[in-house]
């Protein structure tokens, strides 16, 4: 089967391009709340984090405390990086696991907001990078989680830039004001169903 990543700067419209594959059929594995769930669930994930970054990161009942997480990670670039090396095997091994429980399908998509930055895409066959004018994608982000414009920006500055995610692509939808959506995913999930199933 393929395996089709799907990435894009905060705001560019990620999870409304997979909901449109998932209308399709297409299995699709949504690394950030995969990430999130594991965060609160995975007893050993959980030490780890709470030993990095202090026990406030979670309640008392071992439930991530999300605003906190922010906060700390986004406001501090070493916290950041020792995060992510903590939480990206233990979301890889998922993301492998689920894997086997769709194998019947011709291809899958990961979504992820760091896939390169993770390494993510190395495991891909194609990558699609979702691209939106920046000012369109903060004013998105603001008006759907109630964030500042500076938190915004703190959070995109911890992204690899737009442009360099559609270098690094294989393919890219763009979701702005002027370009449809669905007939941009149709063209995909047509040419991805005539490929070979095994690239790599």
């Amino acid at each position: 089967m393929l395996k089709i990543g799907i990435t894009g700067g905060i705001g560019s419209g990620k999870t409304t391009v997979c909901k449109i594959f998932s209308h399709l059929g297409v299995p699709v594995y949504y690394a950030d709340i995969a990430a999130r769930n594991l965060m609160s669930s995975d007893d050993e994930l959980i030490l780890k984090l709470k030993k990095e970054l202090g026990e406030k990161i979670y309640d008392e009942f071992n439930l991530l405390n999300r605003k906190v997480f922010a906060e700390i990670i986004f406001n501090d670039l070493d916290a950041y990086k020792k995060a992510n090396s903590l939480i990206h095997p233990v979301v890889k091994k998922d993301f492998e696991n689920w894997i086997i429980k769709n194998d019947s399908a011709p291809y899958v998509i990961e979504e992820a907001a760091i896939l390169f930055e993770s390494g993510a895409n190395k495991n891909m066959d194609y990558v699609i990078t979702i691209s939106a004018p920046e000012e369109t994608r903060f004013k998105r982000v603001m008006l759907r989680d109630g964030l500042s414009e500076d938190f915004v920006k703190k959070i995109s500055k911890n992204q690899m830039a737009e442009k360099e995610k559609i270098k690094l692509s294989d393919f890219e939808i763009i979701n702005d004001d002027q370009q449809l959506l669905i007939p941009q995913v149709l063209d995909l999930h047509n040419r991805f169903l005539s490929l070979p199933q095994n690239k790599k």
